[in-house]
């Protein structure tokens, strides 16, 4: 079994990290920072906790005037840089956290940290709260930073105002409204990055949930200008192409009316138990007439705690088919149980998608 993130923030961890901040702040009490964080608690906390207390203890251990600590955690990440191989740390999240927790009264200061401390570990969570409140102070910022030197400056521009940012707040007047967002992505949309692209295009997946006419816009204008935005819009209209929309099938020449037919659809068992894996197969018997673009995915019905069923769709893959062609699929599922799925028993059923349509469909059963 893996071992728990938390353990990151080790005992060999504090005392590295304690280490490099005696050499830019001599005056840090090493030996009452460390027995500050190894508390009583620290055992029980989890990873978001522990990060938590880290800046907690870290507040309580500098000046705890803002604008020195700032500059003293500016210097650190500058030596941190100097002297890691990581181009981004995820430990060293508890700085973010930091400016958070204890720089919301302090903008410009707070956004001067941000600037430096994302380029050695990512500030896309810790800039939410301000977004939250001062919007269109704030993208200002962001847009001045889509077009920084530094590669990680420039994700965090796109990362940092994704609408539905997993695991991260909500920003409720950018689903509402992203037309904010939209110049910085169109500054990234040919970053040499592709660590930035993914960004883009996973902003615009987010923009799609709330606003699908914006995505489709985006893709109309970028389409055809470059392998990088041929590449995004068809990443970040993931959602809207699972969803068969219509209007961006045919923009991605995927027709919805499909002249090819789906036969001989098996699965190995009709009862499986939970945490076993289903085997199925499937033939594609393609246009005998014309050759065919079409995106083949598989549909999963789960059975849900509450009894109803909840569609969950799977790419195949996309290509172009000759005519009169028959391909043969052998595909699995596992219903093991993870962190982001946990399975039910009782009636599931399978279906087979091709450019949105469901051609043939197979029931079993979760025992």
């Amino acid at each position: 079994m893996a071992e728990p993130l938390k353990n990151l923030y080790s005992p060999t961890f504090i005392k590295s990290l304690t280490t490099s901040l005696k050499k830019v702040y001599p005056a840090f009490n090493v030996k009452a920072f460390e027995k500050a964080v190894f508390d009583k608690e620290w055992e029980n906390r989890e990873l978001k906790q522990r990060m938590k207390h880290l800046a907690a203890v870290l507040h309580q251990y500098l000046t705890q005037n803002y604008k020195q600590d700032v500059g003293i955690i500016i210097e650190w990440v500058h030596y941190l840089k100097a002297h890691s191989n990581q181009q981004q740390s995820f430990e060293y999240l508890f700085l973010p956290e930091y400016i958070e927790m204890f720089g919301r009264d302090h903008v410009a200061l707070s956004m001067k940290a941000i600037e430096e401390v994302t380029q050695y570990t990512s500030c896309e969570f810790a800039i939410r709260p301000f977004l939250d409140k001062d919007p269109e102070k704030i993208m200002q910022y962001m847009l001045k930073w889509s077009k920084h030197k530094n590669a990680n400056v420039r994700r965090f521009s796109s990362e940092g105002c994704r609408p539905r940012l997993p695991w991260g707040m909500a920003l409720k007047s950018f689903k509402k409204d992203p037309s904010l967002i939209l110049p910085v992505l169109d500054n990234l949309k040919n970053d040499d990055s592709e660590y930035v692209r993914k960004s883009v295009a996973n902003n615009l997946n987010d923009i799609a949930k709330d606003n699908p006419q914006v995505v489709i816009d985006i893709i109309k204008r970028w389409k055809g200008n470059s392998k990088n935005t041929d590449w995004i819009i068809k990443h970040g209209a993931r959602t809207l192409l699972k969803k068969a929309h219509g209007e961006v099938l045919v923009l991605f020449d995927l027709h919805t009316l499909v002249r090819c037919e789906v036969k001989e659809l098996t699965v190995n068992r009709k009862k499986i138990a939970l945490g076993e894996t289903l085997a199925f197969s499937f033939v594609l018997h393609t246009d005998p007439k014309a050759n065919s673009k079409l995106r083949i995915e598989f549909a999963v019905y789960y059975m849900k705690g509450t009894g109803n069923s909840s569609r969950k769709l799977f790419k195949i893959t996309e290509q172009t088919y000759e005519k009169g062609s028959s391909i043969i699929f052998n595909k699995k599922i596992s219903f093991k149980d993870l962190t982001t799925r946990k399975h039910y028993p009782g009636k599931h059923k399978l279906s087979i998608v091709v450019n949105g349509n469901e051609l043939m469909e197979k029931e079993f059963h979760v025992v």
